[in-house]
This record gives C-alpha cells, structure tokens and sequence, in this order.
C-alpha cells in the first residue's frame, strides 16, 4: 500500500490498459436524461475516455517522480480513494438501479446519490493539480536556494 501512495502511476497506467481491453467486452449504455434531451454513451466510449484521462494522470504522476518532485502521501491517498472508490460505488449503484419500473421513489433517490458521488470524484480531481503543483514548487525552493 505504501508503494502505491508513493508511486500512484503503479496503479493509474495499469487500470488505463485494463479498462481499455474489459470495454471490448463490456456492452450497454448510460442514458442521461435532461428535461426532454436524451444523452446516450455507450460504455465502450465512457471507458476509453476514462482510460485516456487515466493515461494523462498516471504519465503525469510518473513525470512528476522522474523530475524528483515530492508530492504529499496524504494528498496522493485521497485522491486515489476518491477517484478509484467513487468510480467503484458508482458501478456498484448503477447494478442496483431498477430499470423496469421507473416510477419508484428508489430509482430518483439512487440517480440523485450517483449524481452526488460523480461530482465528488470531479472534484477530487482538483487534488490532483495541487498535488502536482505543490511537489514541483516544494521540490524547486529546496534545490532553487
């Protein structure tokens, strides 16, 4: 565990490649609903843009430790929870939505929850500049004198 919190690109590049071959396999959709507009994603689209935004993250946690920038243990475990956890409750309540009876109070509660942990895993991802930010400027007050 304390390999991943130092080195967070050990588990951001390997889920990039990971998810990219399940969304080969892995069918259906989200259809988010706005007034009268429909959006409709497919998974295999969600999936490759998460693994390309995963890509981007993990090159950008491995640049950051090649260049010797010391990025925070705390902020590092936080924004790995939050965004490997949300996504991960978010898959487990999308199998619990009710898909045959739209009418119950259940299925509103459940998209008003997902809509609540999708904007926290966002805003999570505010961690993530800051860490980086911070271990650059910490990294050049120590050798810049």
């Amino acid at each position: 565990m304390s390999n991943i919190i130092e080195k967070p690109h050990f588990l951001f590049l390997p889920f990039c490649l990971i998810a990219f071959v399940v969304s080969k396999f892995w069918y259906g959709g989200i259809t988010i609903n706005i007034h009268d507009t429909y959006y409709a994603i497919s998974n295999h689209d969600l999936v490759v843009l998460l693994s390309i935004l995963f890509g981007i993250i993990g090159l950008i946690y491995w640049i950051t430790k090649k260049v010797n920038g010391k990025l925070s243990r705390r902020l590092n475990l936080i924004h790995i929870i939050l965004t490997f956890g949300g996504i991960f409750l978010i898959l487990i309540l999308n199998e619990f939505f009710r898909k045959s009876i739209m009418e119950y109070d259940f299925n509103e509660n459940l998209t008003m929850l997902i809509y609540l942990i999708s904007a926290i895993v966002i805003f999570g991802q505010i961690i993530f500049p800051i860490n980086v930010i911070g271990g650059i400027i910490k990294n050049r007050n120590k050798t810049g004198g």
